[in-house]
């Protein structure tokens, strides 16, 4: 194990090493839960203002890091810059989710004009991440995985069941493949982009993977990713790769063995008894409290976290939410996370520090 792994606990478990307090990040941690986050961002205006903006996207990313003293730093983005940067047009409307304009059940991929340069906030964000983090904390990146990040550019934003998008994968599969083409190509790019300015792992959110059939799932989610994770290995073979397939539920064996992540993220529904099971022997996980144990506090969230600490107890772990934290979220709340996993893990996993 190398100086820089055994200083930073976060990126040794996603190297494989099993630690008895298991390191902890959150996904959304950077966000409206936070006074200081709500600060910030009513004075930069919009979102995307806001994201695009290296000085305030790097304090941002660190303001959870300064707070709770995570282990891991998440960049402070969104999944779109990468329709972003395709040509797409990207909006946050107050009290809305993310538009992209025009959608690509209306116009042709080819119609697009790419925009590499959207971009280039992101790496400087992560160069002034990277030289403000305390030693010991991982700093990750992260991109959309293809099928999620292909349903916004179909339907020109989220839905619940991804319907259009479905049906265009049906309908058109070489239509909707050089869709999810070009995205992982600039995907590989992207990610590649952030690791050499300066993110020491990198996550596949995949969002809406729990939609699609088998068959599907295969194609859309399995193929893609490991596409991306071969030739971000062949770059960077050093770099972590996590992978998070919301949704999967028992497909995630086959994604685990098929992909090539280095790490597996699970969401709240996943049982992690049966989980450390069926997944392959030694490979680290991510995950799971429910964001809403979390919201609940006192005795149900000890419990779920003394639930998950003990069924990962013998496998490497990073200890994390089952998705995004809630914008309601009490602060107190998190402490009391923090505290029990820092308090408890010890005796609840037995693992070698």
């Amino acid at each position: 194990m190398d100086a820089r792994t055994d200083s930073k606990p976060l990126l040794g478990v996603l190297k494989g090493r099993k630690h008895a307090r298991p390191p902890m990040w959150f996904m959304r941690q950077a966000g409206r839960y936070l006074p200081e986050y709500r600060a910030l961002r009513a004075e930069k205006g919009g979102f995307l203002a806001l994201a695009t903006d290296p000085e305030a996207a790097t304090e941002v990313t660190i303001q959870p890091i300064r707070r709770f003293g995570f282990d891991g730093a998440i960049l402070f983005s969104d999944i779109l810059m990468v329709p972003w940067a395709l040509g797409q047009d990207l909006t946050f409307g107050a009290g809305e989710g993310p538009r992209l304009t025009p959608r690509l059940l209306d116009a042709a991929l080819g119609s697009l004009q790419p925009a590499m340069t959207r971009l280039d906030p992101v790496y400087a964000t992560v160069r002034r991440v990277a030289a403000a983090l305390p030693s010991e904390t991982t700093f990750l990146g992260f991109a959309g995985s293809p099928w999620t990040v292909a349903t916004y550019m179909v339907a020109g934003q989220g839905s619940k069941d991804q319907a259009e998008t479905r049906g265009l994968a049906y309908r058109d599969p070489a239509a909707f493949g050089a869709i999810i083409d070009a995205i992982v190509a600039l995907t590989v790019e992207y990610l590649s982009g952030q690791i050499e300015a300066g993110v020491e792992a990198v996550q596949l959110f995949d969002s809406w993977a729990g939609t699609l059939s088998p068959a599907q799932f295969e194609r859309w989610v399995i193929a893609p990713n490991a596409a991306i994770v071969a030739a971000l290995k062949a770059r960077h073979p050093e770099v972590p790769v996590i992978g998070f397939p919301k949704g999967a539920g028992g497909k995630l064996p086959a994604y685990a063995r098929e992909t090539g992540v280095d790490a597996l993220g699970l969401d709240e529904t996943v049982d992690p008894v049966w989980a450390d099971s069926v997944l392959p022997e030694g490979l680290p996980v991510q995950g799971n409290l429910d964001p809403l144990a979390l919201i609940a506090g006192g005795a149900a969230l000890d419990g779920a976290i003394d639930r998950i600490l003990a069924a990962f107890g013998e496998r490497p772990h990073v200890f994390n939410l089952g998705h995004g934290i809630d914008q309601h979220t009490p602060i107190a709340h998190v402490e009391q996370a923090i505290a029990r996993v820092r308090s408890g893990a010890a005796n609840a996993a037995g693992g070698q520090g």
